[in-house]
């Protein structure tokens, strides 16, 4: 439970139709599972204890009867344990039948969840045996007990902030309006789908689908188990298609028509934050709703739940091909609205040789084949100085010359010298002043150049720069429009190599997979024997962990203790771990120190769900304290 995982199960076990004293064997056999596996929510399938297609057996005194006594040996196998356990029965209450969820824990039953949407189309007919389950509680008695029994039941676990559990049964999530949608309002975080659905041709997808979106909608963990071997096969088949969500995304599925039980780790203190991040997710405390508290003992249990190590791009090439053509278009789109806005017919674009400058000319570059207007109208500058590489000069030069834009040439180091006399700046002293006095001019030049042309100066800094301050205020910190200060730098490749791939030119390509493997840096140290020597990953950390970093504590409001146990499950075959707190640490330095940059962004697009600017996602102020997150790292 530590840093808000929860790890829950979903659990189909073989049955037999009709036997309920079988199938609270099975059922036991399948909790002693889950709790080795440290689940703490453990769900079965809808009317798992008799049998789901039982027709007019249900009517039977002698099976419901047995099914009351095969609950009560479900229920001792819990003893002892601090798992929710959720086990489908039908039971019967003043003289009515109800398909119900049985909620137990530690030897107990707590509570009884009736079905509220009772199904009567097509090849279901349970109105035939069941009622429609109340909303407000009511207490019932059983085994002496008074229980409550009721739709608008939660339950409120002290071992994770924020944890509280809601219960439907399988109808309940295709209808316009579901409990679950309710009882997340009520603050339910996690839901719980006891189900019985049969297959039949395309309904796997659509149940995926319905799965997936409910999450979404309702800002919850999803536990969704399904009926499966052992049920009738009279009419209908049950391929047992349990799925596990959270937000919207499938955390665990199990394969139809193969006995399979599924883990997954809900994050609850993940769903939380997105809830705080969603103005329109407005909780609702009704009267009618009835919370009981629940105790389950706090210990770090070991994730298998994995984290990609790069967020930004889908692992799927299919998917990261669309995203990279979503990505490109949104950028090119962007600025053909600011092109049409202000009536500007040219651009000036700064080409270094790098992926980033090479990004912006190829947006540039598409933005005005949409406006209709002559690539000849976009200016490329190079401007070598001290730090430049006949690799990188070449390619910048090949790129525009290829791409049919014009080229301008401008040597600045002369320029460069100059000024450093007149400030008094030792050329031998390649501090911050020799770096960034490059820097600046190139940006001065590009601004002239535009103003010249009545053009933009297209920005090349990409969002990952932003994010660590890697960029010279003032200098390439500064343009008329930043194309690429939404992108990441580990997409930046991607959109680079989807580029090439795409481009249906020899060369044009040959040139981009140089860019490529071109190592990343800004060039304003002198290069050694010609190979460049500031490499931007050696000084800064790589990108792919800030990345890392970046995403989960922007997007999922991580805290660093929790970033840095995911960061080392997910980089542990690339980097040790006293490496990632090392490059953790300077992430959240230079994050807070460097805010005062983001604050005064040029307009850019955002592309994805992480922005840095001061106008969008991020309202941070400049002068913010890092102390707080700092601490924690240094207790790691």
């Amino acid at each position: 439970m530590k840093h808000g995982f929860i790890k829950a199960a979903a659990m189909t076990p073989k049955i037999r139709v009709a036997d309920p004293e079988y199938n609270a064997k099975e059922i036991c056999k399948g909790i002693e599972e889950a709790c080795g596996e440290g689940a703490k929510i453990i769900v079965f399938p809808e009317l798992c204890l008799t049998g789901y297609t039982c027709g007019d057996l249900f009517l039977q005194e002698r099976l419901l009867m047995q099914a009351k006594e095969a609950m009560r040996m479900v229920a001792d196998a819990t003893q002892g344990n601090d798992a929710l356990v959720f086990v489908g029965l039908p039971l019967e209450k003043e003289g009515k039948l109800y398909n119900v969820a049985a909620a137990l824990q530690d030897g107990e039953v707590l509570a009884f969840i009736p079905k509220r949407h009772i199904p009567s189309y097509a090849e279901f007919y349970e109105t035939r045996h069941f009622a429609v389950g109340n909303e407000v509680p009511e207490s019932i008695l059983y085994e002496g007990e008074e229980l409550p029994f009721g739709t608008n039941i939660l339950f409120e676990a002290d071992a994770v902030s924020g944890l509280t559990i809601g219960c439907e049964i399988c109808e309940d999530i295709w209808a316009p309006l579901s409990p679950g949608t309710l009882h997340a309002l009520a603050g339910a975080t996690v839901i719980v789908n006891l189900s019985a659905s049969n297959e039949t041709i395309g309904k796997d997808a659509y149940r995926e689908m319905l799965v997936k979106s409910s999450s979404a909608k309702q800002i919850t963990g999803y536990i969704y188990c399904s009926a499966g071997e052992g049920e009738s096969t009279q009419d209908l088949v049950f391929g047992g298609h349990n799925i596990i969500a959270e937000n919207g995304t499938i955390l665990a599925q199990a394969k139809r028509f193969v006995p399979e039980n599924i883990y997954a780790d809900i994050d609850i203190h993940r769903l939380c934050h997105e809830r705080r991040r969603m103005s329109t997710f407005e909780p609702q405390k009704w009267e009618q709703y009835l919370t009981l508290p629940i105790h389950i003992e706090t210990e770090e249990t070991p994730l298998t739940r994995t984290f990609g190590a790069q967020p930004f791009v889908p692992a799927n090439q299919e998917e990261r091909n669309k995203r990279c053509e979503e990505i490109l278009s949104i950028q090119s789109f962007g600025l053909k609205k600011r092109y049409e806005h202000t009536g500007c017919q040219s651009a000036v674009v700064g080409v270094s040789g790098g992926l980033d400058s090479t990004l912006a000319l190829l947006v540039t570059v598409r933005a005005f084949d949409m406006l209709g207007l002559d690539r000849g109208q976009i200016t490329a500058v190079t401007m070598p100085c001290f730090g430049t590489t006949d690799r990188t000069y070449d390619n910048a030069c090949k790129l525009a010359g290829i791409l049919g834009t014009a080229l301008e040439e401008i040597d600045i180091k002369e320029a460069v010298s100059i000024h450093f006399k007149d400030i008094g700046q030792d050329m031998d002293n390649h501090d911050v002043t020799y770096e960034n006095g490059q820097a600046r001019e190139r940006t001065q030049i590009l601004m002239d150049i535009a103003n010249r042309k009545n053009g933009m100066v297209i920005g090349t800094g990409d969002m990952s720069e932003l994010a660590l301050g890697w960029a010279t205020y003032n200098g390439d910190h500064m343009s008329m429009y930043g194309v690429n200060a939404g992108v990441p730098k580990t997409l930046v490749r991607h959109l680079v190599r989807y580029y090439a791939d795409t481009c249906g030119d020899k060369e044009l390509k040959k040139i981009l997979e140089d860019v490529l493997d071109t190592p990343v840096s800004p060039e304003l140290l002198p290069p050694v024997d010609g190979v460049i020597a500031q490499k931007t990953e050696a000084l800064v950390g790589p990108y792919e962990l800030h990345d890392f970093f970046l995403y989960y504590m922007l997007r999922c409001g991580f805290e660093p203790a929790k970033i840095y146990r995911i960061a080392c499950g997910s980089f542990r075959d690339l980097y040790d771990k006293d490496v990632i707190l090392k490059w953790l640490k300077t992430f959240y330095k230079r994050f807070f120190a460097q805010q005062f940059k983001r604050s005064c962004l040029p307009d850019g697009p955002k592309v994805g769900s992480v922005a840095v600017s001061p106008r969008g996602d991020l309202r941070m102020p400049s002068d913010a304290s890092a102390a707080i997150w700092l601490k924690q790292i240094e207790e790691l």
